[in-house]
């Protein structure tokens, strides 16, 4: 990303009225939706309403009328500062930890839940050395990570079964889709013997769905001791080829705490690989890039650029983390204006994804634009997060999505409403939980061409 130094505006207070809309048409419909895990009825109003849409349209008009200054509203008794400049998006990532810690309120709240040890809601004492155990076990600075032929395994077992219930069903959906993906997160993070667990799925879904409640919500311990212990049970004896047997390797405090939150963000991988599939399966074109550069690259963990690069896309276009969430630790200065301590910063990750001022190719699926590093370039493009808080997990994230999108490629899908998918610009808002495939006839009872 670019090193230019960021512009520094002096935050704006909103009026009651423009605070009232941001909250009411901005902030409340992400709540909605659920920051840890998303609520099905709400997805599907949100794809309705194309919520993202609309959000665009008011915080663009506010970045026009303030000249692109940060945008300071009450919600409550808490002070929340809506970023709309890259700028300033650089400038709250690159300085986390300090003085933008990742552990804002809304945060530790929300995923205290089933992660109290997590490394995203640690103290800065805990986070120096969680932080380096988590770049160490995804091996965040390698393309392919050392164990990334099991995980490709993984990947097509999985694959291979959902493809032929497929073939024998003639269709695929979302349910059957996230069976499917669990499968390989689990496998990939506790080793094979974990892969058919869909209790602890269930204990960890439960306890997401609190998350989403954040404070609110009373904490329910006994489902986390039970989490607890279904996760230690595949660290007892770690499967080779797994996280696990990296988290055992390496040892720490809190090691094992780390293990729920891989979890957790998986499945945000596998709404975006879901995704990628829709577009893919509605134009032939990448489709059948895809394919090719999938036979191409023969056996074993391949890079896969063009598959990873529309994994990327998926989450520009439609990101996973519906904001991003910084605080302040001290007095922050900003221009003229000095923000207390404790100040919540909210980076609305669709309206940056989607700035039509910014990105010429805004509302397009354009993967090209990872492959030439354009879009890497961009501060307001941050589908993995970015500086140093960035996720840990991106190589890994998209080794395995790339080749589980590479391996449904293969079947000849056609997407319900693909008409919406088939050419730009494409919908703000997609709910990936609605998403269902059938196959083309004549490709039903077809062999796949790899295996």
């Amino acid at each position: 990303m670019t090193s230019a130094p960021p512009v520094a505006r002096a935050p704006v207070d909103l009026t009651p009225a423009e605070a009232a809309r941001v909250v009411r048409s901005v902030l409340a419909p992400l709540v909605a939706q659920g920051a840890v895990v998303r609520r099905p009825r709400m997805t599907a109003w949100a794809e309705r309403r194309q919520s993202d849409r609309t959000a665009r349209t008011i915080l663009a008009g506010l970045r026009e009328r303030y000249d692109g200054a940060p945008l300071v509203l009450r919600v409550g008794t808490r002070r929340l500062v809506v970023v709309t400049h890259p700028d300033d998006v650089r400038r709250l990532l690159a300085g986390t930890p300090d003085p933008f810690t990742p552990a804002s309120e809304e945060k530790r709240g929300a995923l205290a839940h089933f992660q109290p040890d997590g490394v995203l809601i640690s103290p800065p004492e805990d986070r120096s050395e969680r932080r380096p155990f988590n770049e160490a076990v995804l091996q965040a600075d390698r393309p392919v990570h050392d164990d990334g032929a099991a995980f490709v395994d993984a990947v097509a077992r999985a694959t291979g079964r959902l493809a032929e219930t497929a073939r024998a069903t003639g269709r695929l959906d979302a349910s059957s889709f996230a069976d499917a993906w669990w499968s390989v997160v689990l496998e990939v993070v506790l080793g094979p013997g974990a892969r058919d667990d869909r209790r602890l799925v269930d204990v960890l879904g439960a306890l997401r769905r609190d998350g989403n409640w954040s404070w609110l919500r009373p904490r329910r311990p006994w489902l986390r001791r039970e989490l607890d212990r279904r996760v230690e049970s595949y660290l007892h004896e770690p499967a080779p080829g797994s996280l696990a047997d990296g988290v055992v390797a390496l040892g720490g405090p809190a090691a094992a705490g780390q293990v729920p939150h891989w979890l957790f963000a998986f499945d945000a991988a596998g709404a975006a690989t879901l995704r990628a599939l829709a577009v893919a399966s509605a134009r032939p074109a990448v489709r059948d890039r895809l394919r090719d550069e999938w036979a191409r690259a023969g056996a074993g963990p391949a890079l896969l650029p063009y598959a990873r690069a529309c994994v990327l896309e998926s989450v520009r276009l439609w990101p996973t983390t519906l904001a991003i969430l910084r605080e302040s630790s001290r007095p922050t200065r900003w221009d003229d204006r000095t923000l207390p301590a404790g100040s919540g910063f909210v980076v609305v990750s669709s309206f940056f994804h989607r700035d039509t001022e910014r990105l010429p190719d805004a509302d397009s699926f354009v993967p090209e634009g990872w492959l030439d590093g354009r879009h890497d370039a961009d501060w307001g493009l941050v589908p993995f997060s970015g500086g140093p808080a960035s996720c840990p997990g991106r190589n890994l994230v998209l080794l395995v999505a790339s080749h589980g999108l590479a391996r449904l490629a293969e079947l000849d899908l056609h997407v319900a409403r693909g008409r919406y998918l088939e050419r730009d610009p494409l919908p703000c808002t997609m709910d990936h939980l609605g998403l269902r495939f059938g196959l083309r006839p004549g490709r039903v009872a077809g062999p796949a061409r790899r295996r």
